[in-house]
């Protein structure tokens, strides 16, 4: 597999490391300029981007890479603290912190509701929605790949723990969750119906008994 370009956290986090981060604009302002146009339901503009932060086109671009690699940051940006935060709220010893629902499946299930509540997402969604589900669902940028792992490591460590109860085998569970959660969170532009998070928490809840 072909290695990814440096995420901009990391370019930036080596520079403090090493003592080296100057004042001047850095691949981290330009993240967080475009993460918070993002959030606002602006459209991620690698012109707007490149003259807020203050440097031409070509410096941003060896920053970030390509605007798809920049908004597959952004996504990630946004999904991976969700899941981690609800993990520590739901994965917990003692019961259930949501009652009829295994630790694993409130996780999931509160991460499509997040997911669907984002305003920004939504209107990427809604203005974008062949880039969307591009880099959300197939291999033109690692984000599925990476919440699938992200996933499988919720279910090993819930299995672990004797609190995962799931019918379908361990190794092909993170998969089909992720699957899950795409069908109802995409549901607008796969069969033009609303995003559904009951629906998915039916299915997840199923496929995550308590």
């Amino acid at each position: 597999m072909a290695a990814r370009s440096p995420r901009p956290e990391s370019t930036v986090l080596q520079r403090q490391l090493d003592g080296t981060a100057a004042s001047r604009p850095t691949a981290l302002d330009a993240f967080t300029r475009a993460r918070k146009a993002f959030l606002a339901g602006d459209r991620v503009d690698m012109q707007a981007v490149a003259r807020v932060v203050g440097v031409d086109r070509a410096t941003l671009y060896r920053w970030v890479g390509s605007r798809e690699q920049l908004l597959a940051e952004i996504l990630w940006s946004l999904i991976d603290p969700t899941i981690t935060r609800l993990r520590k709220i739901h994965c917990r010893a003692g019961a259930s912190a949501v009652p009829g629902q295994s630790p694993a499946a409130a996780v999931l299930n509160d991460t499509v509701r997040a997911v669907i509540a984002n305003a920004g997402m939504q209107r990427f969604i809604e203005r974008e929605g062949d880039l969307a589900l591009r880099l959300l669902t197939t291999k033109a940028s690692d984000f599925e790949a990476r919440l699938t792992d992200l996933i499988g490591d919720l279910v090993s460590e819930e299995d672990a723990a004797g609190r995962l109860n799931a019918s379908v085998p361990l190794e092909d569970l993170p998969y089909v969750l992720v699957r899950v959660m795409e069908s109802y969170i995409y549901l607008g532009l796969i069969t033009g119906e609303h995003p559904d998070a009951d629906r998915a928490a039916r299915v997840i809840s199923s496929l995550l008994p308590q």
